[in-house]
């Protein structure tokens, strides 16, 4: 058994329950329970602009997170770090800071087909409001891309390229850096969807030499409604705020507004402290146990997964077929058994998985398939809940009234 299911107290509530589905969240351990509460009990306050005690306590410990994720995604600047609610919100904030901005009729935006919507239909809105032409770069039934596919769809009008690290139905990790590379030598922007990515695998922005990069504390073991936009100072600096109020303004008159600096230009309104703390705290986590451990447990469990299904004829693994490419998301149908059905017998026998189209419907309909059903691994996981997943799975069929 996995000794770290003991750092989170859902499975103390709830012991008997596998929780496959940290592809779409992921459970919070005690210690960003313990840091949320702790802010709460002890340093809650308006920060900022409060010049006593407490606001400036609730300051410190919001700006400490700043760095915590600075540090963690190898940023060089603190004022690179823009916190939002999720990374749908940071994602949306680049499309209309810098997309309504800088693109027109006549420009080109590049996206992956298997972007989920969150790096989909900001873009679609941001075509149709400047006229810019939106075309998908298309992948292999595996779900590579490559770079000779890039360099072919990119024109000397593309000014934005959207794609995520890891796909949320593939697993598969994207060459970012590559891709990088190839749209600078194009002068091209480069969206970083790193939602599925950050808490599988370590990230360094530089490195991999993204424009921005955009990424949820919900998936990453903190709680909800905290969330990270990464941006280049350069290009940050130049964008207009996205949401106007409170704490994001220098001076304000009757006709007019001069906004703070950095970061704090896009922090509109009361900030989220306790989801930044939390977040902190998480970070902490994943640190203590290091990205080496992280990758060789998900990797084992992966490939146990998978090695298992593929004894099973009548279950398709969507992507490759080669457990390496997963990176802890699953993806699979099952002949004859609709996945809402697969998803409502796992759930009988108090497994979580998910079913649908996972927020990617372009991508479903270029893989003619309607929906899906996915599992996806969390550190917390171990053998035995990859045993339990098996042995449900191949009684599907069965239980739908199949012979086998």
């Amino acid at each position: 058994m996995n000794d770290r299911k003991k750092d989170f107290p859902i499975f103390n509530k709830y012991p008997g329950t596998v929780y496959l589905d940290n592809a779409a969240t992921s459970q919070k351990p005690q210690c960003v329970i313990e840091a949320v509460t702790k802010y709460y009990r002890e340093e809650n306050a308006n920060p900022l602009r409060g010049l006593y005690d407490l606001s400036a306590k609730a300051t410190e410990s919001y700006e400490t997170a700043r760095k915590s994720v600075r540090n963690f995604i190898g940023s060089k600047s603190s004022s690179e770090i823009v916190f939002t609610r999720n990374a749908t919100e940071s994602l949306n904030l680049i499309a209309y800071s810098f997309g309504l901005e800088n693109l027109c009729a006549g420009s080109e935006i590049l996206i992956a087909i298997s972007e989920h919507h969150s790096n989909l239909l900001p873009w679609q809105y941001i075509s149709q409001k400047t006229g810019a032409k939106l075309k998908y770069l298309e992948c292999d039934k595996n779900g590579e891309y490559t770079c000779d596919s890039l360099e072919n769809a990119l024109t000397p009008n593309t000014k934005i390229f959207a794609i995520a690290q890891i796909s949320n139905v593939f697993g598969r990790i994207n060459p970012i850096k590559e891709f990088a590379e190839i749209c600078h030598k194009n002068g091209t922007l480069i969206v970083c969807d790193g939602a599925q990515s950050i808490p599988h695998i370590p990230i360094d922005v530089n490195d991999l030499g993204v424009d921005f990069l955009a990424f949820s504390g919900h998936k990453l073991y903190a709680p909800m409604g905290i969330g990270v936009l990464y941006g280049r100072r350069e290009l940050l600096q130049k964008m207009p705020p996205f949401l106007f109020g409170g704490e994001m303004i220098d001076y304000v008159t009757r006709e007019n507004a001069t906004f703070a600096e950095l970061p704090h230009k896009f922090e509109a309104g009361t900030v989220n402290v306790g989801g930044a703390v939390g977040l902190h705290a998480a970070i902490d986590y994943i640190i203590s146990i290091g990205f080496d451990e992280i990758i060789k447990h998900e990797k084992y469990l992966t490939e146990l997964a998978i090695s298992e299904m593929q004894r099973i004829p009548e279950v398709n693994i969507i992507g490759s077929n080669n457990a390496h490419d997963h990176n802890g998301i699953i993806t699979f149908t099952i002949d004859g058994v609709h996945p809402h059905d697969i998803a409502a017998v796992f759930d009988a026998d108090n497994i979580a998985v998910r079913a649908g189209h996972h927020c990617t419907q372009p991508l479903h309909q270029y893989l003619k398939v309607q929906s899906t059903a996915r599992m996806s691994i969390g550190l917390y996981n171990d053998e035995h809940d990859i045993e339990l997943f098996i042995e449900t799975l191949k009684t599907v069929r069965r239980r739908m009234g199949y012979e086998r």
